[in-house]
């Protein structure tokens, strides 16, 4: 997994109103969890955009005045409306010991149920997992060149190295779904073959009445013709 540097500089007032001048400032309020005290620092925004703004999973190399470590991302959040980021949380890693990250999907393969008009749908952006740092992918690749019609692919079916998935085993990756005008012609398509399947039955219920119709009127003049 690639790492980003992230230089950063202790806090020396904490509060809502510290925290606000360093955001006007252009730089991010930031904790690192993990060791045995909490350590409050800043680092410039510009640092976070390929640890953010990227598609792949990053270990962090962080540089707090001359005090460095290895750390992930735990959690970042944006500003509501002008997605600012507001808030990051750090924490320390080391070789030795197990750690959860959430991994970005990348979905390969040719789905079958796509090549006749389906769309295939994802379902997870990422997929948590819990494993060792030398163990975490930058992404992981989910297979969908077996997905037809209404398939899914599926948190039980991924096996990756030593990696544990956390996500429940049932929940959905990627499915291949209809869309609602191929599934409004395939209805229609089904009624008009019942209908047609039905009409010879009709047709054959119906012969027995017209033969009784006509041997009626046959015998009709041979009643007339005895009476008088």
């Amino acid at each position: 997994m690639k790492t980003v540097e992230i230089i950063g500089y202790r806090r020396a007032n904490l509060g809502k109103t510290d925290a606000q001048r360093i955001r006007e400032e252009g730089s991010v309020p930031c904790v690192l969890y993990g060791g045995d005290n909490q350590v409050h620092f800043y680092a410039p925004m510009s640092l976070f955009n390929d640890l953010v703004y990227t598609n792949e999973a990053h270990f962090v190399h962080l540089n707090i005045e001359g005090d460095e470590c290895q750390a992930i991302l735990q959690e970042v959040q944006f500003h509501p409306v002008s997605e600012i980021i507001l808030h990051a949380d750090f924490l320390r890693i080391s070789e030795d010991r197990r750690i959860k990250m959430s991994i970005p999907v990348r979905l390969v393969g040719q789905a079958p149920g796509v090549a006749k008009g389906g769309t295939l749908v994802r379902k997870r952006a990422t997929l948590k997992v819990s494993g060792f740092p030398k163990d975490m992918p930058d992404h992981i690749d989910v297979d969908c060149s077996t997905l037809d019609f209404h398939k899914a692919a599926k948190v039980g079916d991924m096996k990756l190295g030593d990696l544990v998935f956390l996500d429940p085993k049932q929940a959905s990756i990627a499915v291949v779904e209809i869309p609602r005008a191929a599934k409004l012609a395939a209805e229609e398509a089904a009624a008009k073959t019942e209908t047609a399947a039905a009409a010879p039955a009709e047709g054959a219920a119906a012969a027995p009445a017209a033969g009784a119709d006509a041997k009626k009127a046959a015998e009709a003049p041979k009643k007339d013709a005895g009476k008088k």
